[in-house]
């Protein structure tokens, strides 16, 4: 079974931020794998480990980006495609799953896998923008994936509860960081992925339209998240605080 992983460069979250004027500052010399992506690599290496097959991850980026690369083959990613940016571009869900839809349209595969967001923006966006643009049967949030007679059963995480999906092959998986803990790289593994295959292609030489790389939604600015207001204390009899809560959570905070 052929998988391809979707994988993106994100800036370490516990690096610290700031935010001057309405603009994020990031220490830009921290850049890790998108943990939703290390999960998505995760569950495909376990897979193909179980059933037979191959994991190729694909990766959206400039030069410096090729460290997430090695990482990810460093995990058991047997190849890698490179494509690359000057890391000026403003890209946004709808650019990267253009450019996604350019790069597999000659591909063969029998399942795509994303994280079903990027640790940067939240966005969520890419794999079900990719899936459409590839006319594909896909699920999101997976959970847990398993193989049944050539068919990706997807153990998804709903609003009320658990769901299970088959979907056929081709198609396209957004996977949750709940699903696994992902492998930390050997050395025998880091060794190796020096050696592994890693394709550059060129942006230019993909077939996407201009229009298609303009983002189609915009950052206005950043802001402080406000401080949490402080609690309220009740005092009094326990029947009396009770129903003074019970009438606050009706009229004020509507849950009842």
């Amino acid at each position: 079974m052929k998988f391809y992983v979707c994988i993106k460069q994100v800036p370490d979250v516990n690096a610290p931020i700031q935010i001057k004027g309405e603009e994020l500052i990031q220490d830009t010399n921290r850049m890790i794998l998108n943990a939703y992506d290390a999960s998505a690599v995760e569950e495909a290496l376990v897979l193909t480990e179980k059933h037979g097959g191959e994991v190729e991850v694909v990766l959206i980026g400039p030069d410096k980006a090729k460290e997430t690369i090695r990482k990810a083959l460093a995990m058991g990613a047997q190849k890698a495609t490179h494509i690359q940016t000057s890391g000026d571009e403003n890209y946004d869900s709808s650019t990267y799953a253009s450019i996604l839809a350019s790069f597999f349209k000659d591909k063969e595969y029998d399942v795509i896998s994303c994280g079903k967001q990027s640790q940067d923006t939240d966005a969520g966006l890419t794999g079900s923008m990719l899936a459409e643009l590839l006319n594909l049967p896909y699920a999101t949030n997976a959970v847990g994936l398993e193989i049944e007679d050539n068919q990706l059963v997807v153990k998804r995480q709903g609003d009320t509860g658990q769901e299970m999906i088959a979907l056929p092959s081709p198609c396209l998986v957004t996977c949750s960081n709940d699903m696994n803990e992902p492998r930390i790289p050997s050395l025998k593994g880091i060794m190796q992925s020096k050696r592994k295959p890693m394709e550059a292609v060129e942006l230019s030489s993909l077939d996407v339209e201009e229009d298609n790389l303009a983002a189609k939604t915009t950052v206005t600015g950043y802001q402080e998240k406000p401080e949490r207001e402080a609690g309220k204390k009740f005092e009094g009899e326990p029947d009396d605080i009770a129903a003074e809560v019970a009438q606050l959570l009706d009229t004020e905070a509507n849950v009842i």
